[in-house]
């Protein structure tokens, strides 16, 4: 009776310990509006886990798929300007090019790709630069959100924020 209860026990913290595991980078997806556009952004939230990010996990220089597994996806009903950038609505594939002094953001027309493995700058429709700020707050997950019009990103101790208006 002694050796059943022990199993059961052994079995029960075992269940309950695999249970209890985050992803090392789940699925989030954001849905917000600014105006009457909707925006969804979908993406993989990769986390810092004590390793160094930019310019060793992510290069410098190279397109990052700004996020983990598949490419981030934004999706827009109407038609916007990003600082003073037409987008169309639509779907997207969100694209970065992380610099020491300043990234590139792409949006990009295959939308359902994996990783950037497959990216093609023949399909980018929009391409900014933005100037990255040192955070004051460290971000363990990489996370986008909405406030004041515009979408904002956030992962260890940089971010950057995309402007939107309405046309």
């Amino acid at each position: 009776m002694n050796t059943y209860i022990n199993i059961l026990t052994t079995l029960i913290l075992l269940i309950f310990s695999c249970g209890s595991k985050q992803k090392p980078s789940p699925p989030v997806t954001l849905e917000d509006n600014v105006g009457n556009t909707s925006i969804v952004i979908k993406y993989n939230s990769p986390r810092v886990r004590e390793r160094s990010i930019w310019g060793d996990l992510v290069p410098y220089d190279k397109v990052w798929r700004t996020g983990a597994n598949e490419a981030t996806t934004i999706k827009i009903s109407e038609d916007i300007l990003i600082y003073d950038s037409p987008l169309e609505k639509g779907e997207y594939s969100f694209f970065t090019i992380p610099g020491k002094d300043n990234w590139t953001i792409i949006f990009n027309n295959i939308s359902k790709q994996w990783g950037s493995y497959d990216y093609d700058s023949n399909q980018d429709v929009l391409r900014l630069k933005v100037v990255p700020v040192q955070s004051n707050s460290f971000f363990e997950n990489m996370t986008f959100s909405i406030e004041d019009n515009n979408i904002i990103f956030n992962w260890e101790n940089i971010s950057f924020s995309l402007k939107i208006k309405e046309l």
